[in-house]
């Protein structure tokens, strides 16, 4: 899923609100292992981008026991259709926050 990251930096929006829901989706994809590494009692932000920096498909962390591994190797896998419902969802939220005029959200 955080794959996706990468591959919307190179996404070309045709006006702002589409840039916007661009901004969101690569957000919201960075969640899933923001939140796993915070609960796994670390710092997210440096893991997650080692792991998006990597160039190998297949890189990432495992939290369990704190290393970066081969993720197939590793038995680690996103099943295809939480990841396609994940992107479904940003970018239906990243589309209404893009038509709404105004967003109420906890301080």
């Amino acid at each position: 899923l955080l794959r996706a990251v990468r591959a919307l930096d190179n996404y070309k929006a045709e006006n702002s609100d589409q840039e916007l829901g661009v901004r969101i989706v690569q957000k919201a994809v960075r969640q899933p292992i923001t939140t796993i590494i915070q609960n796994a009692g670390l710092e997210a932000s440096a893991i997650v981008e080692k792991v998006i920096g990597n160039s190998d498909v297949n890189f990432g962390y495992d939290a369990l026991n704190d290393k970066y591994v081969n993720m197939i190797e590793a038995g680690i896998i996103d099943p295809t259709k939480v990841i396609r419902t994940a992107l479904q969802d940003a970018s239906g939220v990243a589309s209404l926050l893009a038509t709404t005029e105004c967003v109420v959200t906890e301080i």
